[in-house]
């Protein structure tokens, strides 16, 4: 007694050969591979005809840094700024002598607030 069910066990319903046929016409591709500072390669895959698309550089997935096209030279780590204070920021704009006036100002108010000066 034959079943009702699919002629091939295990198929799903609907599935077919696969092919171009069955499923579209595929677009052009094109593999660039990515270097990053370690030697890793990273190989991504991009439409052909959108060329302006494709980036110079990548994050590598494997290490997290940076990874170019030149496997001779791969892009190098940008190197971060430590943390800067508020007081840092004011240093960079304010000469010694112009934080010694402020201060002055601020004293000599704070002084007549409080009625010694």
């Amino acid at each position: 007694m034959v079943s009702g069910g699919s002629a091939i066990r295990g198929s799903r319903v609907g599935s077919g050969p696969m092919g171009e046929q069955d499923r579209g016409i595929h677009a052009e591709r094109i593999s660039i591979s990515y270097w990053d500072a370690m030697g890793n390669e990273t190989v991504r895959h991009f439409a052909a005809n959108l060329p302006e698309e494709i980036p110079e550089t990548i994050d590598s997935p494997s290490t997290g840094l940076p990874a170019g096209r030149d496997k001779n030279n791969p892009p190098q780590v940008a190197k971060n700024e430590p943390y800067k204070t508020h007081l840092a920021y004011v240093k960079e704009r304010r000469t010694d002598e112009e934080a010694s006036q402020i201060l002055d100002e601020a004293l000599l108010k704070l002084r007549q607030r409080r009625g010694g000066a």
